[in-house]
């Protein structure tokens, strides 16, 4: 049976699949790109509109270098914020360099969160990670069960439109990208973060679109 790209990559690990991203690669991307510090900060800006405040603890999957991970703890003001990413690389980076901080980061996968106890986090974000995934509703099957009642969830995803897809091609594999080349392995097109979202169990609070609809944003709610 003929498999196209995506299908082959479905069957390599998520560490095999990133193998080739630095460790340090969003801290050193924004400093060094100016295009790149504008879109990363025009993604804080929409999460952090949709960030509440917590007294507990956030879970920040795929956490990466762990740049995304400070705006959610200082947005969110909690006790803790924990970054779980697949490379140990950037594990270790993060916790190095961030380590005055009230985060800290840990190796885990997103599909097994069985290190943490039912209701454990207040909040877990999961940001540009899903279209990484190898299964999203088990994924957020997790996610919600490790959720206290009453927990919210965000999760953004590339839109796969037309324009997302020109736009990708292009820096993936002429630009800055070309280390993120085949690790999209999901395709939320036609709004599937919403019903996976929804088949998963959440109750759906905020559903939108920006940068022309090239980015899909949408914060969830475990009811009980």
């Amino acid at each position: 049976m003929h498999m196209n790209a995506r299908e082959k990559n479905k069957l390599r690990t998520a560490v095999d699949l990133h193998q080739n991203v630095p460790p340090d690669w969003y801290y050193q991307s924004m400093k060094r790109n100016l295009l790149q510090r504008w879109w990363h900060n025009s993604r804080f800006t929409e999460v952090g509109n949709v960030i509440e405040k917590v007294d507990g603890k956030i879970l920040d999957i795929g956490s990466a270098d762990g740049m995304f991970t400070q705006v959610i703890a200082k947005r969110s003001n909690a006790k803790e914020v924990i970054g779980l990413d697949v490379l140990k690389t950037s594990v270790d980076w993060a916790n190095k360099h961030w380590k005055k901080t009230k985060t800290r980061f840990e190796v885990g996968d997103a599909h097994d969160l069985k290190k943490f106890k039912t209701g454990t986090f207040d909040a877990a974000f999961a940001l540009e990670v899903l279209e990484h995934v190898h299964n999203p509703e088990l994924a957020l099957r997790e996610i919600k069960r490790i959720l206290k009642n009453d927990g919210y969830a965000v999760f953004l995803v590339p839109s796969d439109s037309t324009l997302f897809n020109i736009v990708w091609f292009i820096v993936r594999k002429f630009w800055w990208a070309k280390i993120w080349d085949d690790t999209h392995i999901q395709t939320y097109k036609n709004n599937y973060l919403t019903r996976v979202s929804k088949k998963a169990g959440f109750k759906i609070e905020v559903d939108k679109k920006f940068w022309l609809g090239m980015l899909h944003l949408v914060k969830v709610r475990k009811v009980k």
